[in-house]
């Protein structure tokens, strides 16, 4: 009997690097709500892991695309963030660093894909309403602050 296929998230050996896009069209942001764990039913920046070899604008475009069918022109990096997870023993669980682009809406309609359960264009003055993922809300409005220069 072989034994379910470890997550490579959890209890990592290292810090996993990812990606995250902050969307912008006429003074909205892109979310989408978490379909799965761990934090599934939480409205964040669509996202995930770099994939080995790929580049982090990349990472973020193809995220963006998976998770929203969206494309969109990604200006630079506006933020970064830590995630990090203990378990009740004090081990760290998951721990990853994600670059946060940010960014201007360029063709599609959003549409919930892969790990997204819901996507919604949302006024940053709507964030506080949503159960959001850790700092995500902060995290919007400095990528729109960026995104003015």
């Amino acid at each position: 009997m072989t034994s379910p296929a470890r997550d490579p998230r959890s209890y990592p050996r290292h810090p996993l690097i990812g990606v995250s896009v902050a969307l912008w069209r006429e003074a909205r942001v892109l979310i989408a709500r978490r379909g799965g764990p761990p934090l599934a039913g939480l409205w964040s920046l669509p996202g995930g892991l770099v994939e080995v070899g790929e580049r982090l604008r990349d990472a973020a475009r193809r995220e963006l695309q998976e998770e929203t069918g969206l494309t969109g022109d990604l200006i630079g990096i506006a933020d970064w963030h830590e995630v990090i997870h203990r378990d009740k023993a004090g081990a760290v669980e998951r721990h990853v660093v994600l670059a946060v682009f940010a960014g201007h809406w360029r063709s599609g309609e959003p549409q919930a894909r892969s790990d997204a359960e819901a996507v919604r264009w949302a006024r940053p003055q709507d964030l506080e309403d949503l159960q959001m993922t850790e700092g995500a809300a902060e995290i919007i409005l400095r990528t729109e602050r960026f995104l003015r220069g």
